[in-house]
């Protein structure tokens, strides 16, 4: 680690996240300031999840969300995102290679894939259900709130019973190397249809509960998700370059703050006690 260079990524993997935030110490001592997690879910989520702990204690329990919006063009799923579905949480703390992950009493714990299914009803009235998934959002909404108990979901995780009840005995398939390595060359060749943007906006959201019974629900509106993870970095390597970094391992919003997000479009909405809670 060259003293004076920085670092940032767009992961939102779990174990990628893991790895960069676990170098802290040595950046810290290089002087040097990496970012990780620099795309739509993981600073959408914990800006939410930062603007609500804002001036608070640590709470029990935290849910993010993130609902991306964002165009798909045809084409085929590729060797490279289909190695990252098919392999599953190598080298992760807390559970099996193929099982999720979630904090419970301030621990890594495995967890089921698309488990936790919840309809949200967003800010512009329209529904969406999401399912949790392993990724990096829930250790970055872990380190922003101290909460003992976090999950992380997204509306692109499979929501419907049948997959629900398939998912444990495929991921315990996916276990077994021959079939790893036929259910990436299958899935590396299968064909997209190009589709438009599900809604309007993409969405970031929390909801997070305190000992003494309070409960305090956020989200964050941007556009194109896409277009706010290219606008992201960008806005992270402005503010690097001008100095404003700290020597360290980061997710944005816990090197920046709120203001990362609506420095790229982002704009809150905080509700506080939901009835529906």
């Amino acid at each position: 680690m060259p003293a004076g260079v920085d670092y940032v990524d767009l992961a939102n993997d779990l174990a990628a996240l893991t790895t960069t935030l676990g170098l802290g110490e040595e950046a810290a001592a290089a002087g040097r300031t990496l970012v990780t997690g620099a795309g739509f879910g993981v600073t959408a989520t914990e800006s939410v999840v930062v603007t609500l702990c804002d001036g608070r204690p640590a709470p029990e329990h935290v849910r993010v969300d993130m609902v991306p919006s964002m165009a798909m063009e045809a084409g085929v799923v590729g060797e490279a995102l289909a190695g990252t579905l098919v392999d599953g949480l190598p080298g992760v703390e807390g559970g099996g290679r193929f099982q999720g992950r979630a904090y419970r009493g301030g621990r890594l714990v495995p967890a089921r894939y698309f488990g936790d299914p919840s309809r949200l009803t967003l800010p512009d009235g329209s529904t969406v259900v999401t399912a949790s998934l392993p990724l990096g959002e829930l250790l970055a909404a872990r380190r922003a709130s101290g909460a003992s108990t976090v999950v992380a979901a997204s509306s692109e995780a499979p929501s419907s019973p049948v997959v629900r009840a398939v998912a444990p005995v495929a991921m315990s398939l996916l276990a077994l190397e021959p079939v790893r390595a036929f259910a990436k060359r299958r899935l590396a060749a299968v064909r997209v249809k190009a589709r438009p943007r599900p809604r309007e906006y993409s969405w970031g959201h929390a909801v997070i509960r305190w000992a003494d019974g309070t409960t305090r629900e956020g989200w964050l509106r941007v556009g194109e998700a896409q277009a706010f993870t290219g606008a992201v970095p960008a806005e992270v390597v402005r503010r690097l370059l001008a100095g404003q970094g700290r020597p360290g391992a980061y997710t944005p919003a816990a090197l920046f703050g709120t203001s990362l997000a609506e420095a790229c479009g982002g704009e809150y909405h905080v509700v506080d006690d939901p009835a529906r809670r």
